[in-house]
């Protein structure tokens, strides 16, 4: 049992101000360090300290060449510079070699939805971010596997989720701040599946503490019976290490093929775990997708993919599909009006919002999140805004735009109010762009205006279109 839990380890620096004999301090720490790693993770069991003072030490030379091929550095065998910088990385503490080979057969689920339950919270997070990261930390095995995931909120689930703090039940005691950040265990009934986070740590959205998301998604990968990979490139390389821009994460193909080996791929599009499939084909009367003169009542994103409406439809396009999807609004989201105002994504808090008239919707995949809809004048909108024309959200700024006739208001997602001095003339800020916009895109580090049947592509560090495309040509058209 002692290695079946999978340890996300933070070590500690070896270097410090040491006091008279603090060379041969520091020689001591070396090799407890290094005694421990191979311990932990390249299954030596014998006593090192005093092997690392014999000239005989082919057994720890062994394992230092082991662990030194396996991180790709020189194969030396001997404590190097470069080998004990490894050792004191972040890491995940599952073993690199040999001990899942008790199991019988590769660990994997026999069924492919799955349940997971959080039991409890960080402090550190609003509970609904918590929520949103374990969804997209889910999201993210899901869009590459037949997998399929729904919460539970009470009673036992496949993936049991919590916080604790030092001693919790299982055996593994968490060690505090900065040491032990996780550990998960592989498929299985009971415990096995379940992840536990040291609420100990700095829990963050951002790379200021711990971000919360890149140690789910790995120890996700654990509890879906993945096992280390050799690829710095990997989610599931056992260094941790964060991401520059989270929004752009994705999984390597070193994740896809190691994923894909146990469960196969995704039957079709990105996101059927979270969204049902209800394509179909356009009929009379309905809008063709390569009509010149089409034009789109809103455009936004969605986990990946890209969603345009019109009327009581809209096409779904998803680099899983060839073709662009054409479905009915209502069978998604059945609440929803047909002839929709505006929509944009908050992949922060994986939601879409929705605007008809002086409404909004809040959407995450196929679900309507409670309180909705509200009123648009809760954004900070004065009573004469009845509607607005389009919405886009810099990602990167954490600002979101809305457009109104021929002017503009700016939001600021992280203070949740309008900014001062808006609103301000379209045509001032954003120069060759139509006052009046149907649409606007955030991608590629663009803006899209869509105004009727054309759309512009506009840079906005240098403040100019870059590019005038027709507005279906994202349709493949």
């Amino acid at each position: 049992m002692k290695h079946l839990a999978i340890v996300l380890l933070l070590c500690l620096p070896l270097c410090s101000a040491y006091p008279v004999h603090g060379a041969v301090k520091e020689e001591d720490q070396t090799m407890d360090l290094a005694q421990q790693y191979l311990q932990n993770y390249y299954n030596f069991i014998e006593d090192v300290k005093q092997v690392f003072r014999r000239k005989d030490s082919s057994p720890v030379a062994k394992k230092i060449q082991e662990m030194q091929k396996f991180f790709g550095l020189e194969v030396t065998g001997k404590l190097d510079s470069n080998t004990l910088e490894v050792m004191q990385k972040p890491r995940c503490g599952v073993p690199d070699v040999g001990h899942f080979s008790t199991f019988p057969g590769t660990p994997k689920w026999t069924k492919t939805h799955l349940t997971y339950r959080i039991v409890n919270y960080t402090l550190d997070l609003p509970r609904d971010v918590v929520d949103s990261v374990m969804e997209k930390a889910l999201r993210v095995w899901a869009e590459v596997t037949p997998l399929t995931f729904s919460r539970l909120h009470e009673g036992e689930a496949d993936i049991m989720i919590s916080f604790a703090v030092r001693a919790h039940g299982d055996f593994y005691p968490f060690d505090g701040p900065g040491n032990s950040l996780a550990h998960a265990y592989p498929p299985g009934p009971g415990f096995y599946g379940d992840v536990h986070f040291d609420d100990d740590e700095k829990w963050t959205e951002d790379a200021s503490g711990t971000n919360l998301f890149l140690v789910a998604a790995h120890e996700l990968g654990h509890s879906l019976g993945l096992f280390h990979s050799a690829n710095t490139e990997a989610l599931m390389y056992p260094v941790y290490k964060s991401f520059r821009d989270l929004a752009r994460f994705r999984l390597s193909q070193d994740d896809v093929d190691g994923i894909q080996s146990l469960y196969g791929p995704p039957p079709s599009s990105v996101d059927d775990s979270m969204v049902p499939n209800t394509s179909l084909s356009p009929g009379p009367g309905t809008p063709a997708k390569c009509d010149p003169a089409l034009s789109f009542d809103a455009v936004s994103t969605l986990r990946g993919e890209l969603l345009f409406f019109k009327g009581r439809h809209f096409w779904r396009r998803s680099q899983w599909t060839p073709q662009p999807e054409y479905n009915l609004i209502s069978a998604f989201w059945p609440s929803l009006p047909p002839d929709l105002d505006a929509a944009y994504e908050d992949s922060s808090k994986d939601t879409v919002f929705i605007f008809k008239g002086n409404k909004f919707w809040a959407v995450r995949g196929n679900e309507i999140q409670a309180g909705y809809p509200k009123d648009i004048r809760t954004l900070g909108f004065p009573p004469t805004i009845k509607k607005i024309d389009a919405a886009a959200s810099d990602k990167e700024k954490k600002k979101t735009y809305f457009f109104v006739n021929s002017k503009y208001w700016r939001f600021d997602e992280k203070s949740q109010s309008m900014e001062k001095g808006f609103p301000r003339l379209i045509a001032n800020d954003f120069p060759g762009v139509q006052p009046k916009v149907d649409a606007v895109l955030q991608a590629f580090g663009f803006f899209y205006f869509f105004c009727g049947s054309s759309q512009f592509e506009f840079d906005l560090n240098a403040r100019m279109v870059t590019n005038i495309l027709k507005s279906n040509s994202w349709l493949l058209c």
